[in-house]
């Protein structure tokens, strides 16, 4: 099943998961458990990561290829172009296709931890987007990524909202934003969205803080503002790990139910792959 499709049918938000395949240290069965307690709750679909400059893009596959066997679940399979040749991509579709995964987020990927990546024939996620609808024509349901803060390698909000136009204009069905703590740019960002025509579902990508180490290394990574309600409890709780840790939950549980009630089209809930996180969250729902 498209998840677009999944989006037009239903009534209300559609609610999903997303997990990060174990270390190449660790047998990939590992993470099984974690899915199948993910699953018992139900989400509408489970989408499963690829390390940077597709360090597990082999796991990733297997992964979403079992999620799709084993629970009959719709697996939303990421893939970056990062580095990657067109015959890569090609190879990673097939393989994908082959176990009925129907379903890719089209990135662009993270540069490797010892050096930016060499060669490749794609510069933007558009591209590969393109790509894909170009040579895979209705094989895939391809989402996209947005930024309600603006990418942090965008020269401004303004550039990075045209740039995301020009990848939904290449196909994208729906987008998994960014995790962001401040409901109201997030509820901004998809007025200016929608007013340049961007009309496709946006889901809102909610990561629960359970750390302040966490946290520090979030923004650091994607930028995202830290509102003054949520710098309040991690002070409060500066020096109480599990007081913070249930701080954050019931802050990302009250900025799910705000959403809701803002009429959002989907909650992604970026899982850490900690079950008892997501049930926790969902059983509050």
């Amino acid at each position: 099943m498209f998840i677009s499709e999944i989006f037009s049918s239903k009534k209300g938000p559609v609610f999903s998961f997303e997990i990060f395949p174990p270390k190449r240290e660790y047998p990939i069965e590992s993470i099984y458990e974690t899915i199948e307690e993910l699953v018992t709750l139900d989400p509408d679909f489970v989408s499963v990561t690829y390390g940077a400059a597709g360090g597990t893009k082999d796991r990733t596959v297997e992964i979403a290829g079992y999620i799709k066997k084993r629970w009959g679940k719709p697996p939303l399979a990421h893939l970056t172009c990062i580095g990657a040749h067109r015959e890569d991509i090609l190879r990673i579709l097939d393989e994908l296709s082959a176990l009925e995964v129907k379903n890719v987020l089209a990135l662009r990927g993270d540069p490797p931890k010892d050096g930016p990546a060499e060669g490749g024939d794609f510069k933007y996620a558009k591209d590969l987007v393109h790509f894909i609808r170009e040579q895979r024509p209705g094989g895939f349901c391809v989402a996209g990524a947005a930024y309600p803060e603006g990418h942090v390698e965008a020269p401004s909000m303004a550039c990075d909202l045209i740039n995301l136009k020009k990848k939904v204009d290449e196909g994208v069905s729906f987008l998994i934003t960014q995790l962001f703590f401040d409901n109201e740019l997030f509820l901004s960002f998809r007025d200016v969205a929608r007013s340049l025509g961007i009309g496709i579902p946006i889901t809102a990508g909610i990561m629960p803080v359970l750390n302040a180490k966490q946290i520090s290394r979030m923004v650091s990574l994607c930028g995202a503002s830290i509102p003054s309600a949520l710098a309040h409890l991690i002070a409060r709780y500066e020096r109480d790990p599990k007081g913070l840790h249930e701080a954050g939950l019931e802050y990302a549980i009250n900025q799910i139910k705000g959403l809701v009630r803002e009429g959002v089209d989907g909650i992604h809930l970026y899982t850490m792959n900690k079950p008892e996180v997501a049930k926790r969250i969902m059983a509050e729902l």
